[in-house]
């Protein structure tokens, strides 16, 4: 006695919960990658209205105890975290120019840092032929310029 199914196996695979796996991953991944910061070291940032559209892969780090550290590469994994001192610092930037002649360098210094040691890296990329950019994160309104007051009108007595 043959037995006979009544219903036909379809052997075609449905689409539709495949493509919605990969969009709630495509908006993970997009979600998540906004959370990658580009700093290795705690360096508290100078707050700044201005921003640039430069996305520079040499860095040039220095934290609050003035201790410098350098990296190369689009991203922390990339190029490896080196510290620096003083006196290599320029033969460092040396090595950037000759690799890349119009290479960008972030500077990252903590807002504890003299104005004067920011300058002297600044004008070292300078002689190096080197466009220095300095890292800032963004002025929140708690902490943004107060407007200015309009100019006072004299007034005169009759």
């Amino acid at each position: 006695m043959a037995l006979k199914r009544q219903h036909e196996t379809l052997s075609m695979f449905s689409m539709a919960s495949m493509t919605d796996v990969i969009f709630l991953l495509l908006i993970f991944f997009m979600v998540t990658s906004t959370f990658v910061f580009p700093s290795a070291l705690e360096v508290n940032l100078p707050q700044s209205g201005q921003q640039t559209a430069l996305k520079p892969t040499t860095r040039i780090y220095i934290d609050e105890d003035m201790n410098m550290f350098a990296t190369q590469g689009d991203s922390i994994s990339e190029g490896a975290l080196m510290p620096l001192s003083p006196e290599q610092l320029e033969p460092f930037m040396q090595s950037v120019q000759a690799a890349n002649p119009t290479e960008v360098i972030a500077l990252y210094a903590d807002e504890a840092v003299p104005y004067g040691r920011i300058v002297d890296i600044l004008d070292k990329g300078s002689k190096n032929g080197l466009k220095v950019v300095l890292a800032t994160k963004p002025a929140s309104a708690r902490y943004a310029a107060p407007e200015p007051s309009p100019a006072p009108t004299e007034q005169t007595a009759l």
